[in-house]
């Protein structure tokens, strides 16, 4: 059995990081909502860390958590992070006050306690990230200083008696140059986590987990050509062989040739894959409609419809397979309560009910980059493992307005011209995600002697980390102009191409 660290969210922007730089430890975490107080009673837990909060504890509905009792009960160590630093000082009778202005932005140690184990090899004068509205100015009775920083008294402390820390800043962070060493300090060192969450660790244990749920029933799964659904995809062939079957529906809206060469990919990997091409059908649902969440309903409705038809055409299928990765299940339970709505590309929205399957969800443990490495130990094709994020309606939400076959052709070549000059120019892999939109908009242009009135698309590129928020690449303006004039002189009836330069929030990395 591994080691397990709790991390109790209180509604930080910040919270899935402390996970994630915990996992780069090879040490497994949960992330639970502040007031889920029923998982501590497994006891099958090495620490807990109380994270950062957009609130005050000075405010009246400050939230709450019974830190002295579960000090008391399950004498495990404890690090409390921004307001759960502050939240213990508070609840020890310590002295917190708003601070006069907020404490946002780098800050460096001033001092350090030489001899704590929080600290050790931590450097002097190192770097460390605030972002905080209140501020401890006196430690609680029997509560002993580690650090201060050039902007506060009280940068991190400790219970004298027991391994229960705090700090003001934030470890998880970049800007906190030494933070996975204080991280790793806590959760190995005072912990005594074993590191040895990997992904052939996740692999065996998922696999074997796999079998014992399925016995000797089938299981489908809709396949989408993207890492997540692809992972989930060979973890379970390898647990249960042809009791899989995949569906891999070719809505129409797929990159260029997608439908073919990711079918050739599954193929050469020895998955049990259906391909449907029912591109025609979605064209005629399709037909007339432009407003973005009616293009969004009909998509999804259709690829219901033809999944089921193909599903119900097998037998002894009894689960649901579903390529959920950890963001969306810390999403659907968050501090602020369940989401509003799920995400259709991250959950095949309405099967479950419709086909009466049980579910199974091999990836709802890992974020993102865990996927991908899970993916490298099984092998899956590089093509596959590091494809960008592709949104479940494809490419009838980057063409505004009404879908028609078309503008999908003439923007799958724009497309495919785009990405695979990303790739030539070796840019691919620094950006998280990109696309060219087709614009309800035609220009004035001209071509030889001949003026011309044709449309315009506009080239779309972000870098993220989980594209919660997103930044638009600085792409070298050479590279822009090659691809350009590609575009135009390749792509018949396109005679513009403009650049998106907006980021993630105002802007969506999608235009629908």
């Amino acid at each position: 059995m591994h080691s397990k660290i709790l991390i109790f969210d209180f509604g930080s922007q910040y919270t899935q990081l402390i996970a994630r730089r915990i996992r780069e430890l090879n040490v497994y975490c949960e992330i639970h909502p502040y007031n889920h107080l029923n998982v501590l009673e497994k006891r099958d837990f090495s620490g807990i860390i109380l994270s950062g909060s957009p609130f005050s504890v000075l405010q009246e509905d400050a939230l709450q958590f019974p830190v002295k009792e579960v000090i008391e009960q399950y004498q495990l160590p404890i690090l409390g992070v921004c307001y759960g630093a502050q939240y213990m000082a508070h609840v020890f009778d310590g002295k917190v006050e708003r601070s006069s202005k907020r404490e946002y932005g780098r800050a460096h140690l001033d001092y350090i306690e030489p001899t704590n184990k929080l600290f050790k090899e931590v450097t002097p004068k190192s770097q460390v990230w605030m972002s905080h509205g209140d501020s401890v100015l006196k430690l609680p009775p029997n509560f002993e200083l580690l650090a201060t920083t050039d902007s506060i008294p009280v940068a991190a402390f400790k219970q004298k008696d027991k391994e229960v820390y705090a700090i003001q800043f934030h470890p998880e962070v970049t800007h906190s140059i030494d933070g996975k060493t204080l991280l790793r300090n806590f959760v190995v060192h005072i912990c005594g986590c074993r590191q040895d969450w990997t992904p052939l660790s996740f692999i065996e244990e998922t696999v074997a987990d796999i079998r014992n749920q399925v016995g000797t029933d089938n299981v489908v799964l809709g396949l989408s050509g993207g890492v997540d659904s692809s992972v989930a995809a060979l973890l379970l062939h390898k647990a249960i062989g042809s009791q899989l079957v995949c569906i891999f529906v070719n809505n129409g809206l797929l990159r260029f040739q997608e439908f073919e060469s990711v079918l050739d990919s599954y193929k050469h990997l020895g998955l049990n894959v259906i391909g449907v091409d029912a591109s025609d059908r979605f064209y005629d649902e399709l037909k007339g409609i432009s407003e973005p969440e009616a293009k969004r309903k009909v998509i999804g409705k259709v690829f219901i419809d033809v999944f089921q038809e193909e599903a119900h055409k097998l037998e002894n299928v009894k689960w649901l397979g579903q390529g959920t990765i950890y963001p969306d299940v810390i999403e659907s339970v968050s501090v602020h309560g369940p989401s509003a709505k799920i995400k259709s590309h991250h959950n095949v929205g309405g099967l479950p009910e419709t086909l009466h399957l049980k579910i199974i969800e091999p990836l709802n443990r890992l974020f993102k980059d865990e996927v991908r490495r899970v993916g490298k130990a099984l092998e899956l094709p590089e093509n596959i493992l590091h494809r960008h994020p592709f949104p479940g309606p494809g490419l009838g939400i980057r063409i505004l307005g009404d879908v028609t076959a078309e503008k999908v052709e003439i923007l799958q070549k724009a497309d495919y011209i785009f990405i695979e000059s990303l790739k030539k120019e070796g840019l691919y892999n620094e950006v998280w995600q990109a696309g060219v939109m087709y614009l309800p908009v035609q220009s004035v242009g001209v071509m030889g002697d001949e003026r011309t009135y044709e449309n315009v698309v506009a080239l779309r590129a972000v870098s993220s980390v989980d594209g919660m928020t997103a930044d638009w690449c600085h792409l070298p303006y050479e590279f822009l102009a090659r691809v350009s004039n590609e575009i135009i002189n390749n792509v018949k009836g396109i005679n513009r191409v403009v650049y998106d330069i907006s980021s993630k929030p105002p802007a969506t990395i999608e235009w629908e």
